[in-house]
């Protein structure tokens, strides 16, 4: 939660808004703190147009300008039930809010919608309270890219900088792309590296969806390392007003020893920073997840801790432990062929959220 808002029983007028009509959302959004890309009416595109998850974005509004904003959609089905997550398939998605604006009425209100709606519980994905126990949490990694790139390459742990120059050194190329054709590229190897970690990947539709409502829109980018003729690892970007996001990072792991991974994103890291944006968010993390973390933090990185919350309207009360994909799941997963991989996420990921 930004640091100048704040939760307490004021009163305020509630709006429940649908980003994707409202026009000039996104200038709106970026005059608020704490906003993200999560926030933005793209992404909101690309969730509705997936998945079909109806919007609820819970605004305050002072003469037609945003105060604060808590987005959320509803997620699941008649087996696993509705709920409303803030948001579906994004890190985090903390309230958006204008320096010292009283946001206290607003839980109250969404739990009041909620109830209405029929909903099992709400998640919220990000700073969103004090004194409640979060049910799981993750670490975020910020890229301040003011610096420059000179600066930036000259933090970089030694070994960053050596995998660097040796994927140079052996023939890695790199390019920034902004074409259907690179989104593709980037899927196929989104699905082998899915495959590796034992989860199924995406549909296509979501990221054809990504190129649609983001990537043709000017709001992001793949970078793709290629040697001798072939794509051998991508990363997905996103940016908008000075802050990027790197979303998605995907390798083929027979030419590991060429280093193309931090090729790429030094590349996605170098172009951001010269073209004016301040920040760079690199995702979240999980806690076990120590090689992961390692390689968000070689890059300089600043860490934080990102709560989730879950409301269990049932009970009126928040839960305080998360439940657990097993091992077993993620071993059969694994072994299973991509084509395989691909159908079980198009079933599964809707009610998942």
């Amino acid at each position: 939660m930004p640091p100048n808002a704040r939760w307490s029983p004021v009163y305020h007028d509630i709006d429940i808004v649908d980003p994707m009509e409202v026009d000039g959302w996104d200038e709106s959004l970026t005059a608020c703190e704490g906003w993200t890309f999560f926030h933005t009416a793209a992404w909101a595109r690309v969730l509705w147009a997936t998945y079909h998850y109806h919007p609820f974005y819970f605004v305050l509004r002072d003469n037609g300008r945003l105060l604060a904003a808590i987005p959320m959609m509803e997620v699941g089905g008649p087996l696993s039930g509705r709920r409303g997550v803030s948001l579906p398939f994004s890190d985090y998605c903390g309230p958006a809010v204008a320096d010292g604006t009283d946001i206290g009425s607003m839980n109250e209100f969404i739990v009041g919608h909620g109830h209405r709606s029929g909903w099992r519980s709400i998640e919220y994905r990000g700073e969103c309270f004090q004194n409640v126990v979060a049910e799981t949490s993750f670490y975020r990694h910020t890229l301040d890219l003011t610096p420059g790139v000179e600066p930036l390459f000259a933090v970089l742990k030694d070994s960053t900088r050596r995998n660097i120059k040796k994927a140079m050194r052996e023939g890695v190329h790199v390019s920034i792309c902004r074409s259907m054709e690179a989104v593709a590229e980037y899927y196929r190897l989104h699905c082998m590296t899915r495959k590796k970690h034992g989860l199924p990947p995406q549909p296509r539709a979501f990221f054809e969806k990504i190129y649609e409502h983001i990537i043709s829109r000017d709001l992001g980018m793949v970078v793709l390392a290629s040697h001798s003729g072939v794509n051998i690892a991508g990363d997905v970007f996103f940016g908008l007003a000075g802050k990027a996001l790197y979303k998605y990072g995907a390798s083929d792991q027979t030419y590991q020893h060429l280093r193309p991974s931090d090729l790429v994103m030094w590349e996605g890291i170098k172009w951001y920073a010269q073209n004016g944006y301040r920040t760079l968010c690199l995702g979240r993390t999980e806690p076990a997840n120590s090689g992961l973390r390692r390689f968000k933090t070689q890059w300089g990185a600043a860490e934080q801790i990102i709560n989730y919350y879950r409301y269990d309207l049932r009970r009126n009360a928040f839960v305080t432990q998360a439940s657990h994909v097993s091992n077993q799941c993620h071993r059969v997963f694994h072994a299973m062929p991509i084509p395989l991989l691909r159908m079980f996420g198009s079933l599964l990921y809707r009610y998942m959220g």
